[in-house]
């Protein structure tokens, strides 16, 4: 028996998941997600503390800027995590493959939690901060595609739109929990100094120890039955997972970076990037500056299932349309109106704004991408072609922000976002509404 028949052979069998078994698996799947999520997000919000142990230098915006960069070095591995760990899925199954990536996240962050500084082993610091950053990249872009299958394959047809809009609440719980940590070090155990020392380091420990019990939940999860009745065998000398069957589906991948690229310039820009946007470029304190990211990003993990369920009413292609539209229409006018407020109400109030226009692509991208793939190429077909889009748009979010920023151009970004949403919307106009085309087999 070769390696795949005694893979299938050990696959669980699953063709008659009771409601109690797919909601387990989803509910499995979705925390394993937020720890990925939580430990990705975590360098991002506490990358102003710990700049300065890994690039001493007196301009605190160059210490930004090459923190910013080496997070967008690690969106740079995503595509080759979505094509290792697309392809893995493809050919053994969606469990094997999250199981994977979360032991690889929690490799990353354990390496930043123990690294030494610059001061005290000079340029092997930063050397050792990009590959953690490659590993968790590498881990994160096998991730989306293989969780975006695996809840979309999981969910029944009438509740799809509904249940794999968790991906994204997941995701956003993730970067709370990063911010919730950040703000619990920051009020109520360490002060400025302490964090900047030796503080930042707790967040990154507590990512590899969480990693291990999302390990565990994971380990209890059924395969889906689209996987399991899609593969024999006999199907695995068809090429499952393969770049040469990719190829064969050239157009849908293609749709994938375009629907792609708009929404996830977007969703960068107003979640991670806010925290240092409303530091260096709105004024206020970091201390606020964190409990306005928090808030928002709170009342925006709610709209996700709200948003999700709409989907399955009404379709996705109106959903995506709205944000399209409204993204290109605001984006300028609410940047530059949040630039100069000083307030942190209305600083909020207009990021609310903008979360909620973005929720029309987050919520339900994962599902648009899965409906568009066979199931033989689904994992890679969504998990690549996603990862080069936010690789090249998504992960340099800050970097070209802040880039705009140093060059004394920072409306410059604005117009950059506006006209990536725009290029996007044209792929939304076109594309047929995945939830009649759906190639998602299941009642």
């Amino acid at each position: 028996m070769n390696t795949w028949e005694t893979t299938v052979a050990a696959t669980p069998q699953a063709p008659t998941l009771s409601a109690w078994q797919r909601l387990k698996s989803i509910v499995g799947g979705s925390v394993g997600n937020l720890v990925e999520y939580y430990d990705w997000y975590v360098y991002t919000s506490f990358s102003l503390y710990f700049a300065k142990s890994f690039f001493p230098q007196s301009d605190t915006l160059s210490q930004v800027l090459n923190t910013s960069a080496i997070f967008a070095v690690g969106f740079l591995m995503r595509p080759i995590g979505g094509w290792l760990f697309g392809r893995y899925a493809d050919r053994h199954g969606r469990k094997a493959a999250l199981m994977r990536s979360i032991l690889l996240m929690g490799l990353g962050s354990l390496i930043i939690a123990l690294c030494p500084t610059y001061e005290t082993i000079g340029i092997a610091a930063p050397v050792m901060l990009v590959l953690s950053r490659l590993l968790q990249g590498l881990s994160l872009g096998g991730e989306y595609g293989t969780s975006a299958t695996y809840l979309s394959e999981m969910s029944v047809r009438a509740h799809r739109g509904f249940w794999s809009s968790f991906l994204y609440v997941t995701l956003i719980a993730g970067q709370l929990l990063a911010l919730a940590v950040l703000i619990v070090l920051q009020q109520w155990v360490l002060n400025d100094q302490q964090l900047k020392a030796w503080g930042w380091r707790i967040p990154f420990a507590i990512g590899a120890l969480v990693a291990l019990t999302a390990l565990y939940l994971r380990r209890n999860m059924v395969e889906t039955d689209a996987f399991v009745k899609g593969h024999t065998a006999a199907d695995a000398r068809r090429g499952e997972g393969s770049l040469t069957t990719l190829l064969a589906h050239w157009r849908p991948a293609l749709i994938v970076i375009g629907l792609t690229m708009g929404g996830t310039l977007a969703f960068y820009t107003y979640t991670t990037y806010m925290s240092k946007f409303l530091v260096l470029s709105v004024g206020l304190s970091k201390d606020a500056a964190a409990l306005v990211n928090a808030a928002t990003l709170f009342i925006y993990m709610l709209l996700q299932p709200v948003i999700g369920a709409l989907s399955d009413r009404i379709g996705r292609r109106p959903i995506l349309i709205a944000f399209g539209i409204f993204g290109a229409l605001l984006t300028v006018p609410v940047l530059t109106v949040l630039q100069g407020t000083k307030d942190p109400y209305a600083a909020f109030a207009l990021i609310l704004l903008m979360l909620v226009v973005v929720s029309g692509y987050t919520s339900i991208n994962a599902v648009v991408k899965a409906e568009l793939f066979p199931v033989e190429i689904r994992a890679l077909g969504v998990g690549l072609p996603y990862a080069l889009a936010v690789a090249v748009f998504g992960g340099s979010a800050e970097t070209v922000a802040l880039w705009f920023k140093q060059a004394g151009m920072e409306s410059g970004f604005y117009w950059y976002v506006t006209v990536c949403i725009g290029v996007s919307l044209l792929v939304y106009v076109f594309l047929p509404d995945t939830k009649r085309t759906s190639l998602i087999e299941g009642a």
